[in-house]
């Protein structure tokens, strides 16, 4: 894949009404400060194109990100920021929860989880959510990778399918926003998944 033409088309609020894009949608989960924006970044092969904050919690919106004409990357608001309060968290919910319900152009979604450490009780709770609502499990990216040994990686990706209680068909990815290690094989799995797509 290469990445040519990027344009952040909708940027949706509580109350906005969902877009109809006519394209595929890959659906980006993670807890705040799990690194989505740089992830993006990394993805779309821009430096600073999705922001990047020292605050956890700042994508308070559902952001779409529409990559070559082609599909829609949709980066969710970061869930688990307790300073964001239980009355703006539950909004967030609502927005998700709507948007799951309605959209009909979902192809994959993604959980970004911090392979540094074990699946927080919001990991867990949205790795089993995602499964509910789309009727499969997430591709899981594991980010962060230049954070932690070599020798480590192994061992945290089997530490974290075991939590998540996830399958053994259910893609793990250990990615780095910093060296582009994973992103080959992210790619890869986009291209698999337009492509059996332009074929249906």
């Amino acid at each position: 894949m290469k990445i040519q033409k990027v344009n952040l088309d909708y940027v949706l609020g509580v109350n906005s009404e969902l877009p109809k894009t006519e394209k595929p949608e890959f659906v980006l989960a993670g807890r705040s400060n799990v690194g989505k924006s740089s992830f993006i970044n990394a993805f779309i092969n821009r430096k600073a194109y999705a922001r990047t904050s020292s605050t956890p919690g700042k994508t308070r919106t559902i952001n779409f990100y529409n990559i070559n004409d082609a599909f829609y990357l949709v980066d969710l608001p970061g869930y688990g920021y307790a300073a964001t309060g239980p009355v703006e968290q539950e909004k967030w919910a609502r927005m998700i929860n709507r948007y799951f319900d309605r959209s009909q152009q979902i192809e994959e979604v993604i959980q970004l989880i911090d392979i540094r450490h074990d699946p927080t009780a919001l990991d867990l709770e949205m790795f089993r959510y995602i499964t509910s609502a789309t009727g499969y499990e997430p591709i899981v990216i594991l980010t962060k990778l230049d954070k932690i040994k070599r020798s480590q990686v192994k061992k945290q990706i089997e530490t974290i399918r075991k939590a998540l209680n996830a399958t053994a068909d259910c893609t793990m990815i250990a990615f780095s926003a910093e060296s582009k290690q994973g992103l080959d094989e992210i790619y890869r799995i986009f291209d698999t998944v337009l492509d059996t797509n332009q074929l249906t």
